[in-house]
């Protein structure tokens, strides 16, 4: 069985920004475009990049963003599963952290997959209580 990766907003931004940890995200989308991994992110977490591009730069290059990111060997997830629905609930509501965070949390563990992010300030605390298992970029 192949091993599952779930891209979190801020490992695609490093990606996309050519930022620190940006090869570790390049080397996990070489591995997925061979069909070694697979590699997803929930529509939520991209809708995460899409406003923030939007914000800083403008609709035009928010959508040239989303063109770019939708031609790389990457599944969206556009569903929200019960178990991932309830596991996100679950964990919003027990920590202090964003929903699109609880989603991403969410869609890791009911895949058995890790988490690739560099957003220790979010996630630190619940991989130390074994509520997530992260592939950390930085």
């Amino acid at each position: 069985m192949k091993k599952v990766y779930v891209l979190d907003a801020c490992a695609l931004i490093a990606f996309l920004n050519d930022e620190d940890g940006a090869q570790i995200v390049e080397a996990l989308l070489a591995e997925a475009s061979v069909g070694n991994i697979d590699l997803v992110m929930n529509r939520v977490n991209l809708l995460e990049i899409y406003y923030g591009v939007y914000r800083d730069d403008g609709i035009q290059e928010a959508n040239s963003v989303i063109e770019r990111i939708l031609n790389l060997p990457l599944t969206i997830i556009d569903t929200l599963t019960d178990n991932v629905f309830y596991k996100a609930g679950k964990l919003k509501a027990e920590n202090k952290i964003s929903l699109a965070d609880a989603i991403a949390i969410g869609e890791a563990n009911e895949r058995g997959a890790q988490l690739v992010t560099c957003d220790h300030h979010e996630f630190d605390a619940l991989v130390e209580e074994e509520k997530m298992t992260v592939c950390w970029i930085r």
